[in-house]
């Protein structure tokens, strides 16, 4: 089959990566592979396997038709050369950051994150050896002042609840790139609308449980290779990708994979990482992901156009005193939302009521269709108090840095028709008055 013409993400969404039909069955849907282990063909196809001379199935900790169909889909629709599902957006995040640092290494990261994120930073990586520091994004320069010889990537989210605005993926792409560092860009909250690959990222992760599932049944996380970064020529900045690996033969990353494509990255993720910690997806859970894949552009027009009505009506309502989305905002929060969002703001918004703490809690308990769960990007609306939920293991302060303030309600605006959203909302902030 030549090369597919279609590019689009609509259509790469239910036509790309590698699965067309299953080649025995003729199968349309992607089968789940439930198993835990792979035939090898003979004894020099299992040597070549695990020799990455060739690369295949051998055992599902590691890789899964189910699984490779997920990947190689994310990372067309992503723009990168190849993707690695994991068991969930944390370990996405945390296998982002592993697998470039060791104890005395650092990463720099934008202060606007979400609050697991924030926490497995400033707290369990700490405790492994590696220090983040934490730096304002409405400064892309603050980057490279942060920025040393042990300094192995910049790391940010494209849409970070609960401010909501836009990182300066461009900018600070740019002055990663001029130091010899790559920037990882966690896209959960602005698939399909955002490309970071496009503006200089080096890495795409999203937890797959939010917009990409969209349906609030499966947990999952993946990190796609842009293959765009030069890993090789950062040399010592890159000891885990430039050193022997004696956790694999003595293999060099950015040596053996040159067969294969510029891969090392994520190769690396698989066979080391995904090996050794087993934060394995299952092949359900791939499946489910897939399922939700194939409506997300289709999905996230809906989720967009409910959300900018949502906005401009809230922000009319008496007793809110600030509504947070990227529609409402200006200045160079409006232009970057305008250049890096393309379709549509995004499903997530925030809001304060007048009454503070115990307002906010009323309007959460009033919520007759509104969900109150601690996830986004489902179909359905949900909502959300992150001061006393998501953004509780952290202190007042670090709080106040991400966005967070007592009277800070969070809201997931889903697919549901727009009238029916606004009336819950309605009735929930009377009852709150």
């Amino acid at each position: 089959m030549s090369k597919p013409v279609w590019t689009s993400p609509e259509t790469l969404a239910l036509h790309g990566g590698s699965h067309r039909a299953d080649p025995t069955t003729g199968s349309v849907a992607v089968p789940i592979h439930q198993t835990t282990s792979f035939q090898f063909q003979d004894t020099g196809h299992a040597a070549r396997l695990f020799g990455l001379q060739e690369l295949g199935n051998i055992y599902t900790r590691i890789m899964n038709p189910t699984q490779d169909a997920l990947e190689t889909r994310v990372a067309a629709i992503e723009g990168g050369v190849a993707a690695l599902a994991v068991a969930s957006g944390q370990s996405a995040t945390a296998f982002c950051v592993l697998n470039l640092t060791g104890p005395g290494d650092n990463i720099v990261s934008s202060t606007d994150l979400y609050g697991g994120s924030w926490n497995l930073f400033a707290n369990t990586m700490k405790q492994m050896g590696v220090e983040v520091r934490f730096v304002d994004p409405t400064d892309p320069e603050a980057f490279a002042r942060a920025t040393d010889a042990r300094t192995r990537a910049y790391y940010a989210e494209v849409l970070p609840n609960p401010k909501l605005q836009v990182f300066p993926i461009a900018e600070v792409a740019a002055i990663g790139r001029k130091l010899g560092v790559p920037l990882i860009m966690d896209n959960t909250a602005a698939p399909i609308l955002c490309k970071p690959l496009q503006h200089g990222a080096a890495v795409v992760m999203h937890s797959t449980t939010k917009f990409i599932g969209g349906h609030g049944t499966s947990i999952g996380g993946i990190v796609a290779d842009g293959g765009n970064f030069d890993w090789e020529a950062g040399g010592a900045r890159f000891p885990t990708l430039n050193s022997p690996d004696p956790s694999y033969h003595g293999a060099v990353w950015t040596e053996a994979v040159k067969p294969l494509g510029p891969i090392a990255y994520i190769l690396r993720m698989r066979t080391c990482l995904l090996r050794d910690l087993g934060a394995a997806t299952t092949p359900f859970n791939a499946f489910m992901a897939i399922q939700g894949l194939e409506t997300l552009p289709l999905r996230m027009e809906r989720h967009c156009a409910n959300a900018i009505r949502v906005a401009g009506w809230l922000a009319e309502q008496p007793g809110v005193t600030r509504v947070i989305h990227p529609s409402l905002q200006g200045g160079e929060a409006k232009r970057r939302a305008d250049a890096y969002l393309k379709g549509g703001y995004g499903s997530l918004m925030g809001f304060e009521l007048a009454g503070g703490m115990e307002a906010g809690k009323r309007f959460i308990d009033a919520l007759q269709m509104f969900y109150h769960v601690a996830n986004i990007g489902d179909a359905r609306s949900l909502a959300i108090h992150p001061a006393s939920t998501t953004h509780s293991q952290l202190s007042a302060e670090e709080q106040a840095q991400t966005g967070v303030t007592p009277g800070y309600v969070r809201l997931s605006i889903g697919i549901e028709h727009i009238d029916d959203i606004i009336a819950d909302l309605d009735q929930a902030l009377k009852a709150a008055a």
